[in-house]
């Protein structure tokens, strides 16, 4: 049966680009994986021929052969001039779906998969308001996570028994054929890829040697945490398979907007509304700040609307305990919509002695029309 076109095989264009060709034979080897197609005869063909589709379009000099040449240019060297190598690229889809064709032991190999494993991190999200970010708290969460089973401890055998070690792969957890120049690795059917038989299995767990179970937690939050920022718990994920070790817990911490504060990074940002004669005289305020309490912040006179004012060290606590950051308060004019009888009278007087300016061109200074080159001569006398 003649070949097929490489590039029909795995759907790309003759002028595909290389990352187009990576992307495309992923997507076929996720599709086809003897793995997720077990006993597919069908499938498993249209592995090997991606496979080979790519072990020839991947190479440089072996795609322009083919594109010159056909099959006929890329197949004089036989099965020596194959090149396993070029599947380093997708050790990640490999170690995730098994060794196919020996890839893994060419990336390295991984342990069997009947061996301890780590058991998974857990992600948590809570919820606070702004003023525990502020000052820090502690809380209780409950945690659902599988633990490992204390009627069996773990071994997924009924107590006074104990796993057999499988005898169709030895142990290993994988049957592996010879097939040409290709190995093939399957995970083993009669024991799943553990390695081992459980003739017997705990009734508590069924054989899983975990069960689920709810977790009470106490929960340091350090004053400064940020919206995001997350907390790493160690060991406090699921408890791992045939004595692997437990995963972590991430607490990732949500704080709720404040009314007027803002933050950026360790400093705050709020805006305060005061009068006109307030900013053309000068005053004293009474800043609110997170911790409760007000501090004293004098407002120069003259001081436009808009002006940003600094209060030190009243801002948000750093979360590494390196000193406080700073409150800005922006001084904004507030417009009253009423007006008593007496601020009225007072207001229309101001305007008297105040006028309303009219705008005037801004005349241009003496040396503006002066040349550059004149300009440097004063400047080196």
């Amino acid at each position: 049966m003649a070949k097929r076109d490489y590039y029909e095989v795995l759907g790309v264009d003759r002028a595909a680009a290389e990352q187009d060709i990576k992307r495309a034979y992923r997507k076929q080897a996720l599709k086809h994986h003897p793995d997720r197609n077990p006993g597919d005869a069908k499938a498993e063909e249209q592995f090997k021929e991606a496979a080979e589709a790519y072990s020839v379009l991947a190479d440089s000099d072996k795609r322009a052969r083919y594109d010159r040449f056909g099959h006929q240019g890329v197949s004089a060297g036989g099965p020596q001039s194959y090149d396993p190598t070029i599947f380093a690229d997708f050790g990640d889809l490999f170690s995730n779906l098994g060794d196919v064709f020996g890839f893994g032991d060419i990336l390295g190999g991984r342990g069997r998969r009947g061996g301890p494993q780590r058991g998974s991190d857990l992600r948590y999200d809570l919820e606070i308001p702004f003023e525990e970010s502020f000052k820090g708290t502690e809380t209780s969460i409950q945690i659902p996570r599988d633990e490992t089973c204390e009627t069996c401890s773990g071994s997924g055998a009924a107590p006074g028994t104990q796993p057999e070690t499988c005898t169709d792969c030895s142990g290993r957890g994988q049957l592996r054929y010879q097939q040409g120049f290709f190995t093939v690795a399957r995970p083993c059917p009669h024991c799943r890829g553990t390695g081992r038989v459980i003739k017997t299995p705990c009734t508590a767990c069924r054989g899983q040697g975990r069960i689920a179970q709810e977790r009470t937690l106490k929960i340091k939050i350090p004053a400064g945490i940020d919206n995001g920022q997350q907390i790493r718990l160690y060991g406090e994920g699921e408890h791992g398979l045939a004595g692997g070790p437990t995963g972590d817990l991430y607490v990732v911490v949500h704080v709720t907007e404040h009314p007027f504060f803002k933050r950026q990074g360790d400093d705050l940002y709020m805006q305060m509304p005061v009068t006109y004669p307030a900013l053309a005289l000068g005053t004293r305020l009474q800043v609110p700040t997170p911790a409760g309490n007000e501090v004293g912040l004098d407002v120069p006179p003259g001081t436009a609307s808009g002006t940003r004012l600094r209060v030190r060290g009243k801002g948000m606590p750093s979360v590494q305990g390196r000193g406080k950051g700073d409150l800005y308060v922006q001084v904004t004019v507030q417009v009253p919509k009423k007006l008593t009888k007496e601020q009225r009278a007072a207001l229309e007087q101001l305007a008297d002695v105040m006028p309303m300016g009219k705008p005037k061109p801004t005349e241009p200074e003496e040396d503006e029309d002066r040349s550059v080159f004149d300009k440097v001569k004063d400047l080196f006398g």
